[in-house]
């Protein structure tokens, strides 16, 4: 048994963030509304904003909710990769490739004390999930399944399925009698580098957003059109540069102190999750107990570590944060220095990161056989930068 201890946290406060790797988008594909893999953009959604005082708790009654206890391990992940390197003819080069949740729970661990998790055991997701929602509400205050429903509900009240300049207003007016349904999914694959590792990353994004000279132009029908091209569908020119990319998240209005600092300890989990992908924007739909939509609020990623430490509680720190993963991937790479299934574990409230070999040989399924077969059938490919 290895053990990393997360504690003390002065170590990982060094005044500057351990050097970082802009995620750069390699490739993508999506689920369609029948949770169907496809290797193209087809459930890429546009961000328009959401009416206010919608009520986000319609039609929780025939909400169409992906079953997700199937485990689907890495397999849609690996077979975009598989793709990628056919098309480039070069192997994608990482030291971790992964999920976009499961690095974000390791970097908010030093912040995260009560969190549990155990990597890869999907029973152990299944049986956290079920407690979470096993839970009994205060009095007066929503189930875990309707607030869940929530977000589902704001992402549908805020996406379109093409460009607002053609999208008809029928269906922008529409969208609150939606069906929600969330099977679709838009997912990015990128490559990043926290510290001296790099990293392979995939996770859902939510949509695109344009700039605001779009929303100034937009009444215009020719300027309208053309700026509906350039910005909507444009990739960045340089391949570095961040794409027009938006995260959807919704949060309780903070009436008080203690929902102030329980509203800075959600924006973690945001800005993690949309720093790890390179999502420049995180628009949150701030809602009622009761569920109806009150304001929207525009954050820049990069903005959130800055608010917190100085206008905030300073409940969390982001260089601690992004310092800390980087120590824990050397740590990772230093142990796991040999074949075979090993498992990653934090249990609830501990202070060390637990890592353990299960198998002595072998994959475990994480790895598709799709993959390992493809992978020693091409000794040859080039390597990637």
């Amino acid at each position: 048994m290895n053990q990393l201890n997360i504690h003390p946290l002065d170590r990982f406060v060094t005044g500057e963030s351990a050097s970082i790797r802009r995620p750069r988008e390699i490739a993508s594909f999506s689920y369609d509304d029948a949770h169907i893999f496809h290797l193209d953009e087809r459930s890429l959604r546009y961000y328009y904003p959401a009416r206010i005082g919608a009520d986000l708790s319609k039609g929780f009654e025939t909400f169409q909710q992906l079953d997700d206890t199937a485990d689907d391990h890495l397999d849609s992940l690996l077979k975009t990769l598989i793709d990628l390197e056919k098309r480039t003819g070069a192997k994608c080069q990482a030291d971790v490739i992964t999920w976009r949740g499961m690095m974000t729970k390791i970097m908010a661990t030093p912040f995260d004390l009560f969190n549990s998790f155990v990597e890869e055991n999907h029973a152990h997701k299944l049986e956290s999930r079920n407690a979470q929602h096993q839970q009994t509400p205060n009095q007066g205050a929503a189930s875990q399944d309707l607030m869940s429903y929530w977000g589902y509900k704001f992402e549908t009240l805020s996406l379109l399925p093409t460009p607002w300049a053609e999208t008809s207003r029928d269906y922008i007016e529409s969208r609150e009698d939606l069906v929600v349904n969330n099977h679709a999914q838009y997912c990015s694959v990128v490559k990043t580098g926290i510290g001296k590792s790099r990293l392979i990353l995939g996770g859902e994004v939510d949509a695109r957003k344009p700039p605001p000279l779009y929303l100034f132009l937009r009444h215009s029908i020719t300027q309208r059109s053309l700026y509906t091209k350039l910005v909507w569908d444009a990739r960045p020119t340089r391949a570095d540069d961040p794409i027009n990319w938006v995260e959807l998240k919704t949060a309780a209005t903070p009436l008080s102190d203690r929902d102030i600092l329980k509203y800075e300890r959600k924006l973690l989990k945001f800005w993690i999750q949309s720093f790890l992908l390179g999502v420049p924007k995180i628009i949150v739909g701030f809602r009622s107990k009761d569920g109806i939509l009150q304001s929207l609020e525009e954050l820049e990623t990069n903005h959130i570590p800055r608010l917190v430490k100085q206008k905030g509680k300073a409940s969390w720190d982001g260089n601690l944060c992004i310092n800390f993963t980087a120590a824990f991937l050397d740590w990772l790479k230093g142990t796991i220095t040999e074949d075979g299934v090993w498992r990653i574990r934090k249990r609830e409230k501990a202070t060390v990161v637990e890592v353990f070999r299960l198998e002595e040989t072998g994959h475990g399924d994480i790895l598709s056989q799709e993959f390992v077969e493809w992978r020693s059938r091409q000794p040859q490919l080039g390597h990637s930068t």
